[in-house]
Parts: structure tokens; C-alpha cells; sequence
């Protein structure tokens, strides 16, 4: 059986996608299933042990210039490489208007959410099998779930399996009494504040401990600049491949970090990982782990779930939600996770 999955986004959300695709496996040991999946984040679906192919797709850059010669010939290729297979079934687990287009260029009977399940509702009138799930569930239950009616099986009651091949990220020799803060996000109000991050490097330090911060671009490069300053133990680590931040993370004493991709990354790693939640809330979409602890601020507004904080007033840590994750209570509950 021949399956096309349609999950081109986001990196958090492919991860918890993962176990998805293990009880696929599980459950029907003949199935072949393609992944399409943004370039940016083509890496993570390979690392799953079973998975046949990874279809990549550039919608993020090609959307950047939309006019561009090369850009329409990318496109063009991407969809002759795609129309080449023929599937028997194509199940759009994003339920979004541009996961819908893509299910649409492919070959195949489409699945997908309902109208009262799906993102982007309407769209599910493009599918020719339709599914409810429970909405209020966490994304690793609703995609387990997806899966399970779409290809005829019981949703397993076994806890998630992500299936990724943990050979990948073996380092010969390394020295691992570092941490990692993972800082950087895209919403302004899910950053952890800055006196906070110096603040728990200094703790760090004090108690030994090397520090690694990973940034992909200049304004992450300032920040890290700033949390590193007078901080002698501190490797500011300009990285954008995936597969190196994996192994960073994969060997590392412990990990901080705010509601991100990488944060959900760490945690699938097994890596004891502190995750901070202020405006958003690890119930539908949080990380999951062995050794996962997702803190949560404990605030009148939080988890507000927007991407602008509207507190009135002043206020002397930015978001306010996070006056109540402070650095000390962060720190004790990382040298709990690293301990156990």
C-alpha cells in the first residue's frame, strides 16, 4: 500500500507527527509512505526509521518572489516529480489551504479532517474520505488518531513512538557536561527575558557547567551575545543544519529552552529538557519526552495564546507571564530532570 503524506509544517508539529508513522508501520508492515515536507525541515522525517521517501517542498522561498523564472521552474519540477507515483492514498495531516493544494497535485484517493476538525474548514470538501478527531487533543492523538481511521485500524493505546534512528546522532568522542539554551522562537511575546537567560548562565557556571547556544541568524547572534556576556564558559554555536543542532542536543546534560521546534526536538531525543510556556500552553501542542518537563506560567492572562501581549501598565519582565518562571525556580527543576 502506497500512502502520501501531506505535513509540510511546522518543525514541532512534524515531530509529533512522527508517531504517526510508526504505528502505520505497526500496524500494516507492507505500507510504503512518502512524506511531503518544506525543505527546511526535510531532515526530520528522515530520521524515522522506516519511512520510504521524503518529497521536498519549497512554498516558503518560492511564495518570497512569485515571479521568479526559477522559482515557477522549481515548482513545476516538484510536481512532475510528484505526479510520477500513483497512490493509494493521500492523507493531508495539516487540514490548511496550501496542504490541501498539495494533496490535490498528487495522485490518489485524498483523506483528511472534516470541516469541524480541520484549520482551514472549508477545505475539507476536497477530500473524498472526511474524518472527525478531538480537537481539544494533544497533535501527537489527533495525528495517531488521523492515521488509524484513514487506514482502517484501532488507535493504539501504546504510548507514542517517534521511530527515529538514534545511530544518527552518535558522536565518537565528545565532552558532554555542557547545557543548551535553546532562546529563539518566532513570536516576541515566547521569549524567555534576557536578565533571565544571564541569570541562569550564571548558575549554570557556577555549578560547572559549560553553556552552548545555537543561532541561525543576527538577532538571535545578539541575544546570545547578550546572555553570554562575562560568561567565560559560555559557545555562542552559529548553526543552521538540523542534523548538527540534533546531535548537539542528543549529548548534552540538559536543555532549556522556550516553546519551540528544537525544544520538541530535545525531548524526542531523550535529552532532560526544561520547556517555558507563557502565552502558550503545552496541552494541545507540547513537548513529549522521557525526560520532559514543560513548565507553564502561572499568570491571569496565560495562556493567552497570541502572538502580542496586551498587559497594561508597567511591567518589569516582558512578557509578564513569565515573572512567574523565574530563573532560580527554572534552575531547580533542571537540576532535578538532570538528576533523576
Amino acid at each position: 500500500m502506497k500512502v502520501l503524506l501531506v505535513r509540510p509544517s511546522s518543525m514541532g508539529d512534524i515531530i509529533q507527527t512522527l508517531p504517526a508513522i510508526t504505528d502505520a508501520y505497526r500496524q500494516i508492515p507492507s505500507i510504503q509512505i512518502d512524506w511531503v515536507v518544506e525543505e527546511a525541515f526535510a531532515e526530520i522525517p528522515s530520521w524515522h526509521l522506516q519511512l520510504h521517501n521524503v518529497i521536498q517542498v519549497a512554498v516558503r522561498r518560492w511564495r518570497k518572489n512569485v515571479l521568479s523564472k526559477h522559482h515557477w521552474a522549481e515548482f513545476f519540477q516538484w510536481y512532475r516529480a510528484l505526479r510520477y507515483e500513483h497512490y493509494d492514498l493521500i492523507i493531508d495531516a495539516q487540514g490548511q489551504v496550501k496542504s490541501a493544494i498539495m494533496s490535490l497535485c498528487a495522485r490518489g484517493p485524498r483523506a483528511g479532517l472534516d470541516k469541524q476538525s480541520a484549520h482551514d474548514g472549508l477545505i475539507s470538501r476536497y477530500y473524498h474520505q472526511q474524518y472527525g478527531i478531538n480537537r481539544s487533543d494533544h497533535i501527537a492523538t489527533r495525528m495517531r488518531d488521523l492515521f488509524a481511521q484513514a487506514l482502517g485500524y484501532s488507535l493504539p493505546t501504546t504510548p507514542p513512538d517517534f521511530g527515529l534512528n538514534h545511530d544518527l546522532f552518535r558522536l565518537d568522542a565528545v565532552n558532554n557536561n555542557y547545557l543548551v539554551f535553546l532562546h529563539g522562537t518566532t513570536w516576541d511575546n515566547k521569549f524567555w527575558p534576557e536578565s533571565y537567560w544571564a541569570k541562569l548562565a550564571t548558575k549554570a557556571t557556577q555549578a560547572g557547567y559549560h553553556i552552548k547556544i545555537p543561532t541561525a541568524n543576527a538577532q538571535e547572534t545578539i541575544r546570545a551575545q547578550y546572555i553570554a556576556n562575562h560568561h567565560p564558559h559560555i559557545e555562542i554555536v552559529a548553526e543552521k543544519k538540523l542534523h548538527s543542532i540534533a546531535k548537539l542536543l542528543a549529548h548534552a546534560k540538559g536543555v532549556v529552552s522556550v516553546d519551540t521546534g528544537l525544544g520538541n526536538l530535545s525531548a524526542v531525543l531523550k535529552t532532560p529538557t526544561i520547556l517555558l510556556y507563557g502565552p502558550t500552553c503545552p496541552i494541545l501542542a507540547g513537548a513529549i519526552g522521557p525526560k520532559c518537563n514543560n513548565l507553564t506560567a502561572d499568570f491571569k492572562c496565560a495562556p493567552c495564546l497570541k502572538r502580542e501581549c496586551h498587559q497594561t501598565g508597567e511591567a518589569i519582565i516582558y512578557p509578564p507571564c513569565f515573572s512567574t518562571l523565574p530563573p532560580e525556580f527554572v534552575w531547580e527543576k533542571l537540576q532535578r530532570l538532570i538528576n533523576q
